[in-house]
């Protein structure tokens, strides 16, 4: 569902802003409206969110190393913690809950982060073939029909069998990366 979304913003399709809008402005509305913020304080800092989601989707290296949630959240409660040290504010969480999401959030987008950064590594230590199939299938999402068509195998069962030999590669090179 998150590619979907993407792929509609990066096609310019406006649709797929009020899905983003449904889905996620009542999270950031809630939190804006528990750190000294009103829901029109909340508005223009989603407004400011999907800009700056645009501008990024726009990059050529953008990757969504968390969920398109996770992402949208980050985004707005940066945006609004500048807005506060700007306005020289004084940050109040009133409420114990928006500080565990807080924390929450910025764990999930630390554990993502990390292990992104562990599969980049093991993908330099497999084959290359291996590489590009595993980057095929989790990265770019292709489907195994995809698969089976793009790399010439014969039946998807074969397909199946080489992503196995893969992450089997990669599982070896974390077992060896344990034992150093």
């Amino acid at each position: 569902m998150d590619k979907e979304i993407l792929l509609d913003l990066r096609g310019e399709n406006n649709e797929a802003y009020g899905k983003l809008y449904r889905q996620y402005f009542g999270l950031v509305n809630s939190f804006i409206t528990r750190n000294s913020g009103t829901t029109a304080d909340a508005e223009d800092v989603f407004q400011d969110t999907l800009v700056v989601l645009f501008d990024k989707l726009k990059g050529d290296n953008f990757e969504l190393t968390a969920s398109l949630k996770t992402y949208v959240f980050a985004i707005a409660k940066n945006l609004w913690l500048k807005r506060l040290r700007t306005a020289s504010r004084e940050i109040e969480l009133t409420d114990l809950h928006s500080e565990k999401l807080v924390q929450d959030v910025n764990s999930a987008i630390d554990r993502e982060q990390n292990l992104t950064e562990k599969l980049r590594f093991y993908l330099l230590k497999i084959t290359k073939h291996c590489g590009r199939l595993i980057r095929a299938i989790y990265y770019e999402e292709k489907t195994l029909d995809d698969i089976q068509t793009e790399y010439g195998y014969s039946t998807k069962h074969n397909a199946i069998n080489q992503k196995h030999k893969c992450i089997n590669q990669i599982k070896k090179v974390k077992e060896l990366e344990r034992l150093k």
